[in-house]
C-alpha cells in the first residue's frame, strides 16, 4: 500500500499539512481535524446551494465592476460543477462545526479557488476573489434558504400534489362504500370510505397551502448583509443582484430579505418552515395509523381494507404480511418531529447579530423536506392507490353497529335508544331487529330511519 502524500498549505495561523489530492486548503483541513464528531457532512442540497450562491456572487461582482470578467467566468464555471455534484467528496467537514458555518463557507472558497486557478491559469484567491462582498454570516443563512426553498419547490410540493391527487381519485372510487365510523376507537355513526379519504386529502391540501405561504419568506435572502447586517465591504447593490441571478437561474422568486439584520441574527423563517413540516408529519402520521388500523387482521383485527402485499412480514411466521409503507411513513413523521425540536432549539441560539447553530438547522431542515417528499410518494403509490376493500367485513360491522340507534333519537328519545343499543350489543343482534321488538315503528319506518347510506349524508328527515 502506497503512503499517502501531503502538501504544505498556509493560512493566517500558519502552515498545515493537507492531503495532496484534496482540493481544499488549510482552513478546511483545520476544520476536518477539529471536528471529528459525527462523520455526517452537510447535505448534497446544501453543497449545491453553496455552489449556486458562489456562482451568483461572482456574476454580481463582475456586473458591478469589482471582479475581472476572466476570474468571474472561471469561478462561475467551476461553481456550476459543484452545483452538479462533481466535487462532493471535497466537502468533508462535519455538520457539527463552528456554529456560523464559516468552515463550510471557507471549504467552498478554497475548493473553488483551486479549481478556478487551474481553469484560468493564474491565481484566484479564496477570500479576495471567491468570497468577495461576502461573509460566512450571510452566505450560510442564504444557503439554508436557497437549498430548502429549492427542495420544497422541486420535490416536496410536487410529491404532496401527487399524494393529494391519489387521495382524491381513491376517495371518488370509494364514495359510495359505507363503513362504521369510529370515535375514541369505538363504533360511531356511519361514514363512507370516500368521506374518510377526503378528510386525508384536505390535510394534505392544507399542508401545501401552509408551505406556499412560508415560501414567501423562505425566498428572502441574507446575501449582502455581510458580517453584521450593515453590508460592510459589499457593494450596496450586491445582495439584490445575487438574488436576481438566482431567481433567473432557478425560476424561484428569490429576493433580498426585507431586513438583513433579521436575516443574519435569526433563523425564524427556518423555524417557521420546520413548523409547517411538523404539521405535515403529524398529518401523515394520522393517515398512516388509520391505514394500519383499517388493514389490521386479517382475522382478529378490523380488516376493512387490504393493503398491497409488498414483502414477507416475518422471519418466523410464514405468510404474514405487514403494513410496511404506513410503518415507514410513521417513522418518517417521528423523525421530522424530532428534527423540528432540534431546529427550535437552534433557532433560539441567535445572540445579537448572528445565530450560531446554522449547520444543524440546515441538516435537519433539509432532511425533513427530503424524507417527507419520499414518504409522500411511497404512501400514494404503494399504500393509497392499491388498497382493496373488504366489503364483507364492512357490512358485518355496519349491520351490528349499535350506534345506528342514534338516528332514532328524534323519534323514540335518547333513553329508549340507549336501551336498544345495549340490548343489541349484549345479544349480538342488529339494531333494527331489536328496535322492531322494543318500539312501535314499522319495518318501513325502521328501514328508512336506519339506512346507513342515508346517514352518511346528514341523516333522515323525520
Amino acid at each position: 500500500m502506497s503512503e499517502k502524500k501531503f502538501r504544505t498549505e498556509r493560512d493566517s495561523m500558519g502552515e498545515l499539512q493537507v492531503p495532496d489530492d484534496a482540493l481544499w486548503a488549510a482552513q478546511t483541513q483545520r476544520a476536518v481535524e477539529n471536528f471529528p464528531i459525527s462523520g455526517i457532512a452537510l447535505p448534497r442540497q446544501f453543497i449545491a446551494a453553496l455552489g449556486l450562491v458562489k456562482w451568483a456572487a461572482a456574476g454580481a461582482n463582475s456586473e458591478l465592476g469589482l471582479l475581472t470578467p476572466d476570474k468571474a467566468s472561471a469561478i462561475q464555471k467551476v461553481a456550476m460543477a459543484v452545483v452538479e455534484g462533481k466535487y462532493d467528496a471535497h466537502f468533508p467537514i462535519d455538520v457539527f462545526q463552528t456554529g456560523s458555518g464559516t468552515s463550510s463557507n471557507m471549504n467552498a472558497n478554497e475548493v473553488l479557488a483551486k479549481l478556478a486557478t487551474e481553469e484560468l491559469g493564474s491565481e484566484v484567491h479564496p477570500n479576495d476573489d471567491v468570497n468577495m462582498s461576502q461573509s460566512s454570516n450571510d452566505v450560510i443563512p442564504t444557503c439554508i434558504h436557497v437549498s430548502s426553498a429549492l427542495l420544497i419547490h422541486e420535490k416536496l410540493l410536487p410529491a404532496l400534489a401527487h399524494l393529494s391527487k391519489t387521495l382524491k381519485q381513491k376517495a371518488d372510487a370509494t364514495r359510495d362504500i359505507v363503513k362504521t365510523g369510529r370515535t375514541h376507537l369505538m363504533d360511531a355513526m356511519p361514514i363512507t370510505v370516500g368521506q374518510e379519504l377526503d378528510g386525508w386529502r384536505s390535510q394534505i391540501d392544507h399542508a401545501i397551502e401552509r408551505l406556499n405561504e412560508t415560501m414567501k419568506r423562505l425566498t428572502g435572502l441574507a446575501q449582502g448583509g455581510t458580517a453584521v447586517g450593515t453590508g460592510i465591504n459589499a457593494h450596496p447593490k450586491f445582495g439584490a443582484k445575487v438574488a436576481v441571478l438566482l431567481r433567473e437561474y432557478t425560476k424561484v422568486d428569490f429576493k433580498q430579505a426585507d431586513s438583513l439584520f433579521e436575516a443574519l441574527s435569526t433563523q425564524d423563517t427556518a423555524v417557521e418552515a420546520s413548523g409547517q413540516l411538523r404539521v405535515l408529519a403529524v398529518s401523515l402520521m394520522k393517515i398512516a395509523n388509520d391505514l394500519r388500523w383499517m388493514n389490521s387482521g386479517p382475522l382478529a383485527g378490523i380488516g376493512e381494507i387490504e393493503l398491497q402485499a409488498l414483502q414477507p412480514g416475518s422471519s418466523i411466521m410464514p405468510g404474514k404480511i405487514n403494513p410496511v409503507i404506513p410503518e415507514a411513513v410513521a417513522m418518517v413523521a417521528a423523525q421530522v418531529i424530532g428534527n423540528d425540536a432540534t431546529i427550535a432549539v437552534a433557532g433560539q441560539s441567535g445572540n445579537f447579530q448572528l445565530n450560531v447553530m446554522l449547520p444543524v438547522v440546515a441538516l435537519n431542515l433539509l432532511q425533513s423536506i427530503e424524507i417527507l417528499s419520499n414518504a409522500s410518494i411511497a404512501l400514494a403509490d404503494d399504500a393509497i392507490a392499491g388498497f382493496s376493500i373488504n366489503q364483507e367485513n364492512l357490512d358485518k360491522a355496519l349491520d351490528r353497529n349499535p350506534m345506528l340507534v342514534t338516528a332514532l333519537n328524534p323519534v323514540i328519545g335518547y333513553e329508549k335508544g340507549a336501551q336498544i343499543a345495549k340490548k343489541a350489543y349484549a345479544e349480538g343482534r342488529a339494531v333494527k331487529d331489536v328496535a322492531r321488538e322494543m318500539t312501535d315503528l314499522s319495518d318501513e319506518e325502521l328501514d328508512r330511519l336506519l339506512n346507513p347510506s342515508a346517514l352518511t349524508e346528514g341523516g333522515i328527515q323525520h
